[in-house]
């Protein structure tokens, strides 16, 4: 029996939000709209170049897979996180976070060294986000860190693009598929970045290897994902490991796509200030609509209303009252 809507695998990372000028991005040789790690005393650096420019946004819990588990857990959904934290005040600050919206987590018996990981988030005046990451602890995410009980019990296993920079953590995704696949647990994926495609194929490939139920990505990564030059094509393209796909296309809203449907979501107008975790509320919401039998064009409305309310708003969550607002206007 299964007890456990969707269970994440992902990196544990404290976000922090500034906002910046294209010519900042390019003073400093930052490729926009990516996400890269660094090492810790750069980071340091960039925060203090960063400082200078005015007051830190927002921080918060991040990484890819939580924050759609965030998501996710705040329009109703049970979930459960598999990730690594440093026995610190910003992994204390971690899981705390994910407790207070209802997550379980693997993190009650953890008391690692070390130093939990920190995302750089500076947002242009187009709303882009471009991204510098010290990985700290959960660079070493493994095996260890997996509940395979949990992943058992689940109805999906949702998988972070982002963990496959770590040869560690590409072996733990090995091990949760292997176990999914042993008992009935659906496997979404999501691609979380361009640069994931752009740099470390081999490692999107390894997740899509032997297929996976659902796939989530925007266009850019579908397009270079497949060499195919428009979102529909590449669709088709991905059909061949995944039984489900879904693009997002920014203010053009989605295209979702499986061997019978092809459903066109579509955008909803807003004023974008920061588009950090817009598709990460999408597949959260998404994955909610689909676990509560909502059909894909349904479950797509949602998700494309939700990313739509984030990103007029500085971080990569919403609050719980805004997302249950979002359902009764809805539904």
């Amino acid at each position: 029996m299964k007890t456990i809507d969707v269970i994440g695998i992902g990196n544990a990372l404290v976000d922090q939000e500034f906002e910046v000028s294209d010519a900042f991005l390019k003073q400093h040789s930052l490729e926009k709209g990516m996400m890269a790690l660094i090492e810790e005393d750069d980071q340091n650096k960039l925060i203090a170049e960063l400082s200078k420019l005015g007051e830190l946004k927002k921080q918060c819990g991040g990484g890819s897979a939580a924050n759609s588990l965030v998501a996710f857990a705040q329009f109703g959904g049970s979930a459960f996180y598999c990730c690594k934290v440093a026995d610190d005040e910003a992994g204390q600050f971690y899981r705390q976070d994910l407790e207070q919206v209802g997550i379980r987590t693997n993190l009650e018996t953890q008391q690692n060294p070390g130093t939990t990981g920190r995302c750089l988030v500076m947002v242009t005046p187009d709303a882009e986000r471009t991204m510098r990451t010290h990985l700290g602890i959960t660079a070493d995410l493994s095996v260890d860190e997996l509940d395979e009980e949990a992943i058992a019990a689940s109805e999906y296993l949702y998988i972070e693009g982002y963990l496959i920079t770590s040869e560690i953590a590409r072996g733990a995704i090995k091990r949760a598929k292997q176990i999914a696949r042993e008992n009935n647990t659906k496997l979404v994926m999501t691609c979380s970045d361009p640069a994931m495609v752009k740099y470390f194929r081999d490692g999107i490939e390894d997740i899509l290897d032997g297929g996976v139920d659902l796939m989530f990505c925007n266009r850019e990564e579908a397009e270079l994902l497949t060499g195919e030059s428009d979102a529909e094509a590449a669709a088709k393209a991905l059909l061949a490991q995944a039984k489900t796909v879904a693009i997002t296309l920014g203010k053009d809203g989605a295209l979702i796509m499986d061997q019978q449907r092809q459903v066109h979501i579509p955008g909803v107008e807003v004023k974008a200030i920061d588009t950090n975790g817009a598709g990460d509320m999408f597949a959260g919401a998404m994955l909610y609509g689909l676990t509560k039998g909502l059909s894909l064009a349904d479950a797509g409305r949602l998700a494309s209303h939700a990313a739509a309310e984030l990103v007029t708003e500085f971080g990569a969550r919403l609050s719980k009252a805004r997302q249950q607002q979002l359902l009764e206007r809805l539904f």
